[in-house]
């Protein structure tokens, strides 16, 4: 699809007729895809054409004449805002160098340092001026207008190889739309929004300046290409990319499109790419990258959604749909005692979500567990102590929320027991509403989900809200993350989660490497997983079958299971992985001693199967330190006489 915006406004009909061909025809993922087209035909169904709110009166949140509004704020809010824009009243806005994106190529550093900074800065100093409105701020807003009007792209050097020159520089006649990019175009159209009268008093040129590089960077390249992978619109399956930029691009859009037929074609477009992130969704609602991706997934799926309500007035309404409710519920299901969270895949052990969108999300659905989980996260971060983070809009829409969350009842979702079935998560604890016991987490799956990790299988285990047995998650991002060298990063392999080794043999990466037979089972009195991981290994590791499964004694116990058949052996071992956060002591054969954080596990075993060796891993890594400062701890349980059937199993009770 190639559309101009200097085109007559009859074509853009035709746009929209193309558009609704992405309702009936999507691409077909590589993996699952159901045409549910959900928006499209919420769309269809509320004459978007006719529902759409085209000038700005949709916008209900405060502007910047709103005095009132700001100067009713907290002192404390206030205060840190303006202290925070005053550290930027002489800030030098540095150019962006060639080298600062070569970088990448260079060294595989993914850092945005030199773009971070710049954000940062307009962010803030928007937020001050809007708090103090004395136009004290109103210069060095107009210094980062101009600053980004002449840098070439605004995206992150690691996201380049979406251009047709390959990665290094970007080229300025190739314009592509990415994270980064998106993020930025949101806040310049919320700076034109908010001081576009107060530009023009200063000079016409800057307005005028700001909208077209809007326009030329971001919302004409995006609106005249549909060969963005995260959009869907060539197969595939999205992952976070595609909430997450279209909801940067919705806002833009809404902001600053002055034309009510673009307008609508704009959003129509975005409607038909959220479809396909939604058609790629599983029933269940699971998102397979893990809960702190859900911050830029379901949680942005939701802020989109919310968008085009008010931009509808209320009209475009899909929050009784069954997957919109499942995304939402997914979210606290897999807390274990926030802030840790199940954290399969790249995830992080622990979020603090966003409280605002839990809340809210909540609220949309009518779902009063998550709606007070949200509130007891605002809580738990110290909401209304200090000022919301997040880019412009976010940030004002949240002000208008201080009070309401704050007073809002407050409680942790903690639920009993859960089974994603598409997924193949699942998660049980000693008892619903207590996050004191035992909780696991396991998964079946398959190793080419987004964010991989070669885990089929792998489970973590918490006592007390506290981490015993850990996904440890992701090393800090660099070059060789996301090229065919991934597997090559420790934390990626199969021997670094809580796995078994056979004949010597990891898992492997690929959609064909998965588990079979995965099931989930839960009562009052226990809940147990079980999966055949056998299908992750290569024909060499000579595993006919092996029955992993996860069993919680409520109250009682954790046990881990493997019943196992091969068809030959090798010289090379077959040991079985436990990663843990607690430091371990043998106090005699059959039995370990885990010490955590304030609790203490005992782990028996059959000495005469397995003999264990303890291997303690310090921990360097920058994001990884941020859970693990004081390192982890792998027991490799290594079989003393291999056998062609067998198996073992351990059993974690409270000790002293």
């Amino acid at each position: 699809m190639k559309t101009n915006y200097t085109h007559l406004k009859p074509i853009l009909f035709v746009v929209l007729a193309l558009l609704l061909l992405y309702a009936a025809n999507p691409a077909k993922a590589e993996l699952t895809n159901k045409e549910r087209n959900i928006l499209a035909n919420e769309a269809k169904a509320i004459d978007l054409a006719k529902s759409l709110i085209t000038d700005n009166s949709w916008n209900k949140f405060p502007d910047y004449k709103n005095r009132g509004f700001w100067e009713k704020l907290p002192a404390n809010i206030r205060q840190e805002y303006i202290s925070k824009a005053e550290g930027y009243l002489t800030y030098n806005w540095p150019a962006v160098k060639a080298t600062d994106y070569l970088e990448f190529i260079r060294s595989g550093d993914r850092r945005q340092g030199a773009y971070a900074a710049c954000s940062n800065a307009l962010t803030t100093l928007v937020m001050g001026e809007l708090i103090e409105g004395k136009g004290r701020f109103t210069d060095q807003i107009i210094n980062a207008v101009w600053y980004f009007s002449e840098q070439t792209w605004w995206g992150w050097s690691a996201h380049l190889g979406a251009q047709k020159a390959d990665t290094g520089l970007p080229d300025v006649n190739d314009p592509i739309i990415d994270l980064g990019v998106g993020e930025i175009t949101s806040n310049l159209a919320w700076t034109l929004y908010l001081f576009g009268a107060e530009f023009d008093k200063v000079h016409p040129l800057i307005s005028k300046r700001l909208k077209q590089e809007i326009t030329n960077k971001s919302l004409k390249p995006y609106f005249e290409r549909d060969d963005f992978g995260y959009m869907g619109f060539k197969g595939g399956r999205p992952n976070n990319w595609n909430p997450w930029i279209n909801y940067n691009m919705l806002n833009s859009y809404l902001l600053i499109e002055s034309d009510p037929i673009k307008k609508v074609a704009e959003v129509q477009k975005i409607i038909h790419s959220i479809d396909n992130f939604l058609n790629g969704y599983s029933d269940d609602g699971g998102c397979d990258e893990g809960p702190s991706y859900w911050g830029a997934a379901g949680a942005l799926l939701y802020e989109s959604l919310d968008l085009l309500k008010m931009a509808t007035n209320g009209k475009f309404d899909v929050y009784d749909n069954q997957l919109v409710q499942n995304i939402g519920k997914y979210f606290y299901q897999v807390n274990i005692h926030a802030p840790y969270f199940i954290n399969f895949a790249d995830a992080d052990a622990t979020t603090g979500g966003s409280p605002s969108t839990v809340y809210r999300y909540g609220k949309a659905i009518k779902d009063a567990q998550m709606q007070q989980f949200g509130a007891y996260l605002a809580k738990l971060g110290g909401w209304g102590e200090h000022s919301p983070g997040g880019k412009i809009g976010d940030q004002i829409r949240n002000l208008g929320l201080l009070d309401e969350i704050k007073n809002a009842q407050a409680t942790e979702a903690l639920v009993s027991d859960f089974w994603l079935p598409d997924t193949e998560v699942a998660g049980a604890r000693d008892k619903a509403g207590s996050y004191l016991g035992f909780f696991f987490g396991a998964k079946g799956g398959f190793n080419a989900e987004s964010h991989n990790h070669n885990d089929v299988g792998s489970c973590v285990m918490y006592y007390d809200g506290k981490p015993c047995l850990i996904d440890l998650g992701r090393e800090e991002y660099n070059a060789k993350t996301f090229s065919s060298r991934r597997y090559e990063i420790w934390t990626m392999q199969s021997k670094f989660h809580s796995l078994p080794v056979i004949n010597g043999m990891d898992q492997k990466d690929g959609a064909k490497f998965k588990a079979k037979n995965s099931k989930f089972t839960a009562n009052t009195k226990s809940a147990t997983f079980s999966t055949d991981i056998s299908g992750a290994y290569l024909p060499e590791a000579q595993v006919k079958s092996w029955i992993r499964s996860y069993t919680l004694q409520r109250g009682k116990s954790f046990k881990i299971s493997d019943k196992f058949e091969l068809s030959g052996l090798s010289k090379a071992p077959t040991s079985s992985n436990l990663i843990s956060y607690c430091r371990i002591s043998e106090i005699k054969p059959g039995l370990l001693k885990f010490e955590g954080e304030g609790f203490v596990l005992n782990m028996t075993y059959d000495a005469k199967v397995v003999k264990p060796k303890i291997e303690f891993i310090e921990i360097k890594d920058k994001s990884l330190v941020r859970y693990w400062p004081k390192g982890v701890t792998r027991v490799i349980l290594e079989y003393l006489n291999p056998v062609i059937k067998g198996g073992q199993e351990i059993v974690f009770s409270p000790g002293k």
